[in-house]
C-alpha cells in the first residue's frame, strides 16, 4: 500500500482541525442575531477559508507573510459588527511562528495584536472581557507555537544533516570499495598476467610446466573473484606473512629477487597488529609489489620492517625505473589508508625506488 496517499489524508485532517477555533465567529450570530450579521460573517468566513488553505499549503514565505495580513486584517474588519473576529487574531499569532524564525519579531506582533484588541474594544461594542480573552488566547497559542515551530526547525536540521551525513558515508564508501579494488585487482591482474606470458612461451618448450601454470592462472583468478566479493562487503587482509609470502611468489615469476632484511624475516604476529594496521600494511605491500613488476624492470626488491622511535616501519625499495613520476590512484588510496591512522608515507626515486610507511605505535606499545 502506498504510504503517500495515507499522509496526505492524515496531513488534510490534521490540517481541518484548526479550523475548529472559527466556532468563535458563529457565537454572536446565533446568540444575538441582528440584521446582515449572517451574511457578513458568512462572507469573511468565506474568505478566510480561501486565506487559510493558501498558507497551509504553501511554503513561499513572501505569501504567508501576505496571508498572515489578510487575516489580521480579517479579525479588525470582523470585530466591529461580530465580537466572534478575535478568533483571526488568534489564527495571526497562530501562524506567525511557523513564519518567522525570530522570536522577537514573534512577540512585537503579539503586543501589536494587544493593542489592537484593546483599541477595538474602546471603539466597538467588543467589550473589555472579550478583549482580555483574546488576548489571552493570543499568548497562549501563540506562545505555544513559538515552541512547536523552533523544535520543527530543529528537526528539519537534524533530518537535513543526517541525509549529509548519508551522502557523505556513501561516497566514503565508494570511495574505499574504488580503492580496494584498484589494489586488489591491480595485484592480481598483473599476476594473472605474468603467469600467462610464462606459459605461452613455455607451451612449447615445456607442455606440462606451461599446463601448471595456466592452472594456477585459474587458481589466481578464482582468488580474484573471491577478494572482489571481500572488496565490495569490506576488505580484510589475509595477513602480513601471508602477504609477504604472495609477494616473494609474484616478484619470483617477474625474474625481481626479493631480499628480506633481518627484521623482516620476524614479521609481528596478527596479535601484534591491529586488523586495521595489518589490512594497511598488507595493502600497501601489495600495491608496491604491483607497482615493482609492472613498471621498475627492477632485478632486486628490498623488504625491511622495523619497530623503533615510536613506529611501525615498513620499508620497501627497489633497484629498477619507475618511468611514472605521477601520483596514481594506488599510491593515493596507500597514502589516504596511512594517514588515516595517524602515519606517513614517503617516496623517493632518485636511486630505484624507495618507499617507506610509518605508523604510529600504540602507547601500551611505546611503553613496552
Amino acid at each position: 500500500m502506498d504510504s503517500k496517499p495515507i499522509a496526505k489524508r492524515q496531513k488534510s485532517g490534521s490540517t481541518i482541525i484548526w479550523l475548529a477555533y472559527t466556532g468563535f465567529l458563529f457565537i454572536e450570530p446565533i446568540v444575538e442575531p441582528h440584521p446582515y450579521i449572517w451574511p457578513k460573517t458568512l462572507a469573511v468566513f468565506a474568505i478566510f477559508l480561501i486565506v487559510f488553505f493558501t498558507y497551509v499549503n504553501t511554503c513561499n514565505k513572501t505569501i504567508r507573510a501576505w496571508m498572515i495580513a489578510a487575516t489580521f486584517l480579517l479579525g479588525v474588519i470582523s470585530i466591529p459588527f461580530n465580537g466572534g473576529g478575535e478568533t483571526f487574531f488568534i489564527y495571526a499569532a497562530g501562524f506567525f511562528p511557523f513564519s518567522f524564525a525570530s522570536t522577537r519579531k514573534t512577540l512585537v506582533f503579539f503586543a501589536f495584536e494587544a493593542v489592537t484588541c484593546l483599541a477595538e474594544a474602546r471603539w466597538s461594542h467588543f467589550g473589555w472581557t472579550n478583549a482580555v480573552m483574546a488576548i489571552f488566547l493570543i499568548l497562549i497559542i501563540g506562545g505555544g507555537n513559538i515552541f512547536f515551530a523552533q523544535e520543527k526547525r530543529a528537526d528539519s536540521k537534524l533530518r537535513l544533516a543526517n541525509e549529509e551525513i548519508e551522502a557523505l558515508a556513501a561516497l566514503a564508501e565508494r570511495e574505499r570499495i574504488a580503492r580496494d579494488l584498484h589494489d586488489v585487482l591491480g595485484h592480481t591482474l598483473s599476476l594473472i598476467v605474468l603467469k600467462a606470458e610464462l606459459a605461452g612461451r613455455l607451451i612449447d618448450q615445456d607442455p606440462h610446466r606451461a599446463a601448471a601454470e595456466m592452472a594456477d592462472v585459474e587458481r589466481t583468478a578464482r582468488a580474484a573473484l573471491a577478494e572482489v566479493r571481500e572488496a565490495i562487503g569490506g576488505y580484510r587482509a589475509r595477513g602480513l606473512a601471508a602477504e609477504i609470502e604472495a609477494a616473494r611468489r609474484m616478484l619470483d615469476v617477474a625474474g625481481v629477487t626479493l631480499i628480506l632484511d633481518s627484521a623482516a624475516e620476524s614479521v609481528p604476529s596478527s596479535a601484534a597488529l591491529t586488523a586495521a594496521e595489518e589490512t594497511v600494511l598488507s595493502l600497501a605491500l601489495r600495491e608496491a609489489v604491483t607497482n615493482i613488476v609492472r613498471h621498475a624492470k627492477a632485478k632486486t626488491c628490498r623488504l625491511n620492517f622495523v619497530s623503533e622511535h615510536g613506529h611501525r616501519r615498513l620499508l620497501v625499495e627497489d633497484d629498477g625505473e619507475h618511468p611514472l613520476r605521477h601520483e596514481g590512484n594506488g599510491l593515493r588510496g596507500m597514502r589516504e589508508r596511512v594517514e588515516a591512522l595517524g602515519g606517513h608515507v614517503s617516496l623517493d626515486r632518485e636511486r630505484g625506488t624507495r618507499l617507506l610507511i610509518e605508523l604510529p605505535l600504540r602507547p601500551t606499545e611505546t611503553a613496552a
